[in-house]
């Protein structure tokens, strides 16, 4: 059965044509004032990583990469679920320093995904990281790189409301409001995790809910996050309320990552501490690689908030399953 839920009159903004035109302008605009606002350079990022090498994420733990053997090199690969591990070992190799970071494309397949309006087998994202100091490691530093983040996001708003006048109904809110994960659950104690963010983001527009991986006084987790790249006391997700959906759309998981004793720590609490012997792992825990923070914004989640589409299929091609076509094809919901 699809998951697919039709908004009522439901009609696009813009055509396919206009609607393709806004895509290329939202990625081109839209990363150079990301790249302005954090000091970024592009660089090339790497499609899939040699098994073993802990570079892979593990999202929440359960995702099974896509693999392959590689005869040539007698040995097997992975597809990435996203870079955030790569990104760190990056910014060590290419000497980057201290407010320096690095943005690029990343593209994944995460073959797990439940398919609805807002997922899809097809990841593609901006992945950024910047190298910073011991003394940024703190929430006031954290949501000051999400009110950047914002900014960037609501000006690349602006242009394309500019250029296509259709979207001039497309209205996001600058002002970031702050939660943390516990916050949330005092507050809506008998809510879900999901309901609670709905209600919040309804309410504010614009939220950033912080602390995201360890148990709440509940015993239950607001979301998983692998315990080896954010410190789960300095992480966060950008939410933006998606006026078509009527509902919370996650733009953005980010965080200050891991130093030693925080990777230490969350290894042991998820269970796993036999992965600090891998190579990336240990390259941590011994100082080699710099302290960093950084996160992935999703490239498709963007369009579909700037353009108000009520499908990540009309902004990416992907596949769907039957029922989720048919049912698009009968509300005027046009899949690439």
């Amino acid at each position: 059965m699809s998951k697919t839920v039709v908004p009522q009159d439901y009609k696009s903004l813009l055509g396919l044509y206009d609607t393709q035109k806004a895509i290329g302008l939202i990625k081109t605009v839209f990363q150079e004032k990301l790249s302005l606002a954090l000091h970024l350079n592009r660089v090339t990022a790497p499609l899939f990583v040699p098994q073993g090498s802990g570079l892979n994420d593990d999202l929440n733990g359960v995702e099974r990469p896509v693999q392959f053997d590689v005869p040539c090199l007698d040995d097997h690969a992975e597809v990435v679920h996203s870079l955030a591990k790569w990104k760190r070992f990056a910014l060590y190799k290419y000497g980057y320093r201290p407010g320096q970071g690095l943005v690029t494309d990343m593209n994944a397949i995460r073959r797990d995904e439940e398919l609805d309006n807002l997922h899809s087998i097809y990841v593609d994202q901006w992945d950024w990281e910047r190298v910073i100091t011991k003394e940024n490691r703190t929430l006031e530093f954290l949501q000051e790189t999400v009110r950047d983040i914002v900014d960037a996001v609501c000006a690349t708003s602006d242009e394309l409301r500019w250029k296509f006048p259709a979207l001039k109904v497309i209205r996001l809110n600058r002002d970031v409001t702050f939660f943390t994960s516990q916050e949330l659950e005092d507050l809506y104690p008998n809510k879900t995790p999901k309901e609670r963010e709905n209600i919040i983001t309804r309410a504010h527009g614009t939220v950033c809910i912080m602390q995201i991986g360890g148990k709440l006084k509940s015993g239950e987790k607001h979301d998983g996050r692998a315990p080896d790249y954010d410190d789960w006391t300095l992480n966060c997700d950008i939410l933006f309320w998606h006026k078509t959906l009527e509902c919370a759309l996650e733009l953005s998981s980010m965080g200050i990552r891991v130093d030693a004793d925080a990777m230490r720590r969350q290894l042991v609490e998820a269970g796993c501490p036999e992965r600090a012997e891998l190579p990336f792992h240990k390259l941590l825990l011994d100082g080699t690689l710099p302290l960093t923070m950084g996160g992935g914004i999703g490239q498709s989640r963007l369009c579909m908030l700037l353009l108000g589409k009520a499908h990540i299929g009309e902004v990416q091609v992907s596949l769907w399953d039957d029922a989720t076509t048919e049912i698009c094809r009968k509300n005027q919901i046009e899949l690439l």
